[in-house]
Order: C-alpha cells, then structure tokens, then sequence
C-alpha cells in the first residue's frame, strides 16, 4: 500500500477509546462457580484462517483460540507458547525453536510440521495472503511470494516433531516478536485438506491450540462464544470459562445492553462519554491504530497527482473530527506512527516522526492546492463514492468527511457504508473510489 495515498484522518483507538467494564461471573446448578464474561465488539467474524487473515476482529479471536511459538505480554515481554524455549546461532541468521508437547483441541499433536505447512501455505502466491510479506526475511520468501520458487524452498524446517529451524536473509533482533504473531500461529494440516477453500469460515472448520476454543459461529452470524480449550497445555492457568461473544453495530443498543446486564463491556461514543465519566467502570484504553483515507490511484489516476492528495489531506480537519464529531476519547494523529506506540529513550516515536504539515488543517490552502491539481491533471470536477463500514460510528465519520471534502470546488461525494466484512472485501478487491480504513500495530 502507498504511504502516498494515504491520508490520517483519526488518531488513537478511534473505535474503543472509552469503556464502560464490569465483570460477569455465574454459578451452575452445582454452585461451582463458572467464570463468565459477555463481550462486545463493533463487528463479526471475517475469517479465521491465519493465512488470509487482515482485519482486527478477526486477528483478536485468532489470538484468543490459538497461540504460536511464543506469546506477548505486557511491556513487551515474549514468554514462552507452543515453543518451550529457543537458541539463536552466532551470526543472528538461524533460530532453533524447541517446542512442548502440545495438543489441538481434537487432540492431536501440535507439530513442527504444522508450522512450516502455515508459514508456506501463506507465502505461496496462491493462497493470496495479504500479510506474505511479513515473512520476507525468511530466506526464499519474496522469490516464493513472487512466484520464481516453490513454497517448499522457504527456510523453515521440521527437524523432527518437535523442533523448529528457521533461516533468516539477515539478523532480526526482533524476529522473537515477529513468531508471536498470529501470521506465524500454525495450522492444522488435516484441518486445511479436509476443508480446502471452506477452511476457516466457520467454527467447525478450523482447529484450535489456544486458550480457548470458538464456539458457534457459522460464517456470518454477530454472536459466538469462546470456551475454554481443555487441551490447552497451560489451561491450568487460563481462570475464564466462557466469553460470550456479540457484534453490536450501535452504541446505544450496546449501552442499553450493558445497563441491563447482558453485556459486561461496551464502548462508547459521542455524548455518552460525557454520560459516564464519573462511573467507576469507566476506563478509557489507548489502541495503536490509525484511521486513514485511502484513494484509489488505479481506478483514478489524478490521485497520483501530489496536489490533488494536499487539497484532500487540509481540507479535512481532523481536530473537528475527533473533539466534536467522535468525542470518543480519539486523538488527531501527528503522523503515521500512533501515540505512545513505541519509545526510545524514554521518547515517544510519534513525536519525533511528527510533521505538523503533514496533518494539518487550512481550507484556503487546501482550495489552492485543488486549483493547481485540477489543472495539471486536466480535470473540472470529479464524482466519487466514499466507502465504510455500516457502525454509527464509521457513518458519522463518512458524512463529515463528506461535507469537509465537497468545500473543494467541483467535488462530489456520495457515501457507502457497507457491512464490515463487505467493506474488507471491497478495499481488498480495489472496489472502491476513496475508502476509510485503518492499521493497527502488531
């Protein structure tokens, strides 16, 4: 994706700034207590295959059900998972990962062979995976992604059942982050062949070797549950029984939800945040994501033009945007890098990468900027569709950027808000003019 034609329209967790949290906890008819929690998210399922998985819902319930080599935690800490421990050789180039002896939730073994099998399956050119570049410093990964070696030829390997070899292109420090990730979680082989293209789209289509196991979700409905995988080999040490899962698109259905005690989370938006601030159950909790504005530079050509995407980026203020409009909690972004993210020296990267221009709000210029694009492009006017999710939220957003975008002479913006999945779909297949979307750090 060109960082070129993007342009930051929100900051800091535009979808969960603010929280309101109890904490659900139900007895059986026996009076053992069951641990249980009632959870909300803003959207379905999109898949469940780690190989052509893209979008955060999804990567979340992945990380609930499955786990790989090793696991994050807080302060950035790696702690041992499906691998035990592991040794890096002297040039930093060959990681050597031995891995427990662990089970999927069918009870069979999880293997070596299970990795090598997902990481190629995702690198191969025709699973089509949008994240294959992530494994590119695997020694043959880009020849593979590109199609000049088979996906056999990965520096991977099996040396046994339960020890894992991994070539490098180049020493990554980082690399044990990198195996946290869901992209490098492995995947069932027997799963993947009984399944073939069906694989992943539902819960009984897929094997789990996380703490928990998916429940009920057939492909498109907005509730599932997560319960606890009793295969697990740390389930000892996992307290939750079920996490009942609910997709809920509005915020005032959500709230309503959480006041009757059907939810024990919900998020909110707008005037509900100054609703509930005083609540003990408020939390407000940072995301590291931004949302952007992405235009379609192959469907629309002007786009490549530098100041057509300057009018675009100063005619949208994304002050107005976050403190009137979303008055979530939301943050203007500095950049392409989210606050507190990341550090160095005790200093926040976002604002040592922070160029004021690049963000920033100024009509007068924006409307000059368009003039001069208009002109070198040979354009009057232009048409386009604004594309983005169906929630409350994302319409909200959509119409103001409507309105901010049509103070540009000539320009006409009709808006789309389309299903979740629809909207994933469409962004990934280049169906669409200008498209709201967002990345979220790993």
């Amino acid at each position: 994706m060109k960082l070129s034609s993007l342009i930051k329209i929100g900051g800091v967790g535009l979808l969960s700034a603010v929280v309101l949290a109890g904490c659900g906890s139900k007895s059986s008819q026996s009076g053992a207590k069951k641990q249980t929690a009632n959870w909300m998210v803003n959207a379905n399922i999109n898949t469940m295959d780690v190989s052509k998985m893209t979008d955060l819902i999804s990567s979340q319930n992945v990380n609930a059900t499955n786990e790989g080599l090793l696991r994050m935690t807080k302060n950035n800490a790696v702690i041992p998972g499906v691998a035990k421990n592991y040794t890096v050789s002297k040039d930093g180039k060959t990681w050597t990962f031995n891995l427990r002896q662990s089970k999927w939730n069918d009870g069979k073994p999880v293997t070596a062979k299970d990795f090598v099998y997902s990481w190629q399956r995702t690198v191969n050119p025709k699973t089509a995976s949008q994240y294959s570049y992530i494994f590119s410093n695997i020694q043959n990964a880009n020849k593979i992604i590109a199609g000049k070696l088979a996906p056999t030829k990965l520096g991977v390997k099996a040396d046994g059942n339960y020890k894992l070899v991994v070539h490098l292109v180049k020493p990554q420090s980082y690399f044990k982050y990198m195996v946290s990730q869901s992209y490098y979680f492995p995947e069932e082989i027997s799963m993947v062949q009984k399944y073939g293209s069906s694989y992943g789209t539902d819960a009984n289509k897929i094997g789990f070797n996380g703490p928990f196991v998916l429940k009920g979700w057939n492909g498109t409905n907005d509730t599932w549950k997560l319960v606890k995988n009793a295969k697990y080999w740390n389930a000892k040490n996992i307290k939750l029984d079920t996490l009942n899962m609910q997709a809920v698109k509005d915020p005032a259905t959500a709230l309503n939800s959480y006041n009757s005690g059907k939810l024990d989370f919900t998020t909110l938006s707008g005037t509900q945040v100054k609703n509930y601030k005083n609540s003990k159950n408020y939390h407000v909790y940072k995301q590291a994501s931004i949302y952007y504005l992405e235009m379609n530079e192959k469907k629309f050509p002007m786009f490549k033009n530098r100041n057509i995407r300057k009018a675009f980026s100063l005619a949208i203020d994304k002050q107005q945007l976050v403190n009137k409009v979303l008055a979530d909690g939301s943050q203007a972004p500095k950049g392409f890098v989210a606050d507190d993210m990341s550090k160095r020296n005790g200093k926040d990267f976002a604002d040592q990468s922070y160029v004021k221009s690049a963000v920033a709000y100024n009509l007068a210029e924006a409307k000059k900027y368009w003039a001069k694009g208009l002109k070198e492009t040979g354009k009057k006017s232009v048409n386009l569709t604004l594309l983005s999710d169906d929630t409350d939220i994302a319409k909200r957003t959509t119409e103001f950027v409507q309105s901010q975008l049509t103070k540009l002479p000539g320009v006409k913006i009709t808006n789309q808000n389309v299903p979740y999945k629809t909207r994933l779909s469409r962004s990934a297949s280049g169906q669409f003019d200008l498209v709201i979307t967002a990345w979220n750090a790993d």
